[in-house]
C-alpha cells in the first residue's frame, strides 16, 4: 500500500495541490477548441502585429507577444496591423518610449488597429 493511500490521500488531491490556483486540467471539449482558436495567424491569447503595409498577410504576423508588461520594438515604421487575440478583458497599448513609458489608447482582446508604427517604441499587454 503506498503512502499516500495509508494517509487517506488521493491522486486527485495531490495533482490539485501540485496544479497553480485558476488552471483548470482536463480535456478541452470542442467548444473550448474553437475559443483557442487561432485568427489571421495569431494564436489565441497572443498580441499579433503583422508585416508593414500588409493588412492580415495572408494569416502571417510578423511578431507574437504572449507575456504581459512591456515589450521593446526596433526597426518596426510605417503602418501595420495588430491584432489582439488575447482573451477576456486583456489589453494592449502602444507606446512611444521604451519599456511601456509614453503609453496611448487601449486595444480590447479580440480588436485589431491599422497604427503607424514609426513613434512607437513599446507595446505593453495587460490583464
Amino acid at each position: 500500500m503506498s503512502v499516500l493511500k495509508r494517509a487517506g490521500i488521493t491522486a486527485a488531491a495531490v495533482a490539485a495541490l501540485l496544479v497553480p490556483a485558476g488552471v483548470v486540467v482536463g480535456t478541452a471539449g470542442p467548444a473550448a477548441a474553437a475559443k483557442a482558436a487561432t485568427t489571421q495567424g495569431c494564436p489565441y491569447g497572443a498580441v499579433c502585429i503583422y508585416p508593414q503595409n500588409a493588412g492580415w498577410n495572408g494569416g502571417h504576423p510578423s511578431h507574437f507577444y504572449y507575456s504581459y508588461g512591456a515589450h521593446n520594438l526596433s526597426n518596426m515604421v510605417g503602418v501595420h496591423r495588430i491584432y489582439n487575440n488575447q482573451s477576456g478583458g486583456a489589453t494592449m497599448r502602444t507606446c512611444t518610449g521604451y519599456n511601456g513609458t509614453g503609453c496611448e489608447g487601449y486595444l480590447p482582446a479580440n480588436n485589431y488597429i491599422d497604427k503607424n508604427m514609426t513613434p512607437i517604441n513599446s507595446i505593453t499587454l495587460q490583464p
